[in-house]
């Protein structure tokens, strides 16, 4: 399957007003998609959700006239986290749905991703047939009088994802939480969620104006969220990102609790029989699930590549560091409300603290040094450098773990070296960049 030419690993994402994100393009997206989705049926329907960028709002009213334009009923939901769009979707038994929002990017960046009909990401095939429909709008017919589209304002949405988030929520009375929604779309649900489970919630960041969203805060930005944990003696804070796909924790002395303590916790509480997770995730987090008798996988960065693996496996839970963890028997998307929801009720079944979570799983050093190199790709064929990287998975003897991966924008070679002893981690990458260096130049 050749290239996809706008689609990439989440959607379409730029910056907003300029290509492709002009009001005149994204219509003709919401053309193409139209088409495809329809399929040559008399009646199709689409579900609209947003994030809280300035930018929604002429991206969503450009989708739907092309969408209109084509037969196929719109369903605004307006704000709502992206998980939120999937589960729309699911309930209102859509064709598709899209979530407008470019997640944890600032906020003139903007971003169209769909959901199929399950709710999950729009597989890689329809993406395609939806671009090679871009290249052919001329030659369509016209859509005239009853067989367009309409639009309907669903204002029971953000109503019936909370209490589908409720209905997965333990009992958190007594618990004093802080909670960062970075001026995104879940500043409403976040709140609410929370405190109709007992917890006593302290919300920061909860009043977007459209350029405000993860402006300093949210997952990305956790200084301020550990600063009034610490301060407020809070017994723990969680952060969401833009979009709400995503959650992170921080504990009641202020430490991070990342994507890899989220799925050890988990895991152990739930009784997982495998973890996906990606090659960026801490050995530790390897050592630790071993010791739980816990197969862990790793894939590419991505968490579509851990979405397909749990799906190869037949497994349910996985994640990466950045806080995007996956239950899928529960949700086809990562969801940040539902995950910070679940890790909680699987601290409380393991009587436990997010405190003792993170002195239980002890970071492993890690080394990262970007070489550029005039060839990335002769690089994982080249001997001298194979060579030197087995001699450096032999010095640390299971205790550590190498790995080289090219960059997906620039000439650069990642060396990330990982073990026990730091000193020794940072003298064999040193040795494995030069190698990779001196290899590169030849290229």
């Amino acid at each position: 399957m050749s290239e996809r030419k706008y689609f990439g690993t989440d959607g379409v994402r730029a910056v907003a007003g300029a290509h492709p994100l002009t009001a005149a393009w994204v219509m003709d997206l919401g053309a193409a998609a139209g088409e495809i989705l329809k399929a040559g049926r008399e009646h199709a329907s689409v579900v609209i959700g947003k994030d809280t960028r300035q930018s929604g709002d002429m991206l969503e009213a450009a989708l739907a006239a092309g969408l209109t334009s084509r037969g196929v009923h719109v369903i605004h939901v307006g704000v709502l986290p992206t998980p939120g769009v999937s589960y729309l979707t699911r309930y209102l038994g859509a064709d598709a749905g899209v979530v407008i929002s470019a997640s944890h990017n600032p906020y003139q960046d903007n971003g169209i991703k769909f959901f199929g009909p399950g709710g999950q990401k729009l597989s890689d095939a329809t993406e395609h047939r939806i671009e090679a429909a871009l290249d052919n709008l001329a030659g369509l017919p016209p859509v005239t009088g009853v067989s367009l589209g309409g639009v309907t304002n669903y204002s029971e949405a953000e109503r019936l994802y909370v209490g589908y988030l409720r209905g997965h929520a333990p009992d958190l009375s007594g618990l004093r939480i802080a909670m960062d929604c970075a001026n995104g779309a879940a500043y409403r649900v976040g709140p609410k969620v929370f405190q109709a489970a007992g917890a006593d919630v302290f919300a920061v960041y909860t009043t977007p104006d459209g350029r405000n969203i993860n402006r300093d805060c949210g997952s990305t930005h956790l200084e301020h969220l550990q600063r009034i944990v610490r301060d407020g003696a809070y017994d723990l804070g969680v952060a969401f990102d833009g979009d709400a796909d995503r959650a992170l924790f921080v504990d009641s002395r202020g430490n991070v609790i990342h994507g890899d303590h989220m799925l050890l916790l988990n895991a152990r509480a739930r009784g997982e029989q495998g973890v996906v997770t990606t090659i960026m995730a801490n050995m530790a987090l390897e050592v630790k699930l071993k010791e739980a008798g816990i197969p862990l996988e790793r894939t590419a960065v991505g968490d579509r590549y851990v979405h397909e693996r749990l799906h190869e496996r037949h497994l349910n839970l996985g994640g990466e560091q950045s806080g995007h963890v996956l239950f899928l028997d529960i949700s086809p998307t990562g969801d940040g409300v539902l995950s910070a929801l679940l890790t909680l009720k699987s601290m409380k079944a393991l009587n436990t603290t997010l405190d003792a979570l993170f002195d239980d799983l002890v970071m492993y050093p890690q080394t990262l040094v970007n070489v550029r190199v005039a060839d990335k790709k002769a690089i994982a064929a080249d001997g001298e450098v194979r060579a030197a990287v087995a001699r450096a998975e032999e010095q640390l003897r299971g205790k550590g773990r190498v790995n080289l991966r090219p960059s997906g924008t620039e000439n650069l070679i990642r060396v990330m070296v990982e073990g026990q002893d730091a000193s020794e981690i940072h003298e064999i990458a040193r040795v494995l960049a030069g190698v990779v260096q001196s290899r590169g130049a030849q290229a």
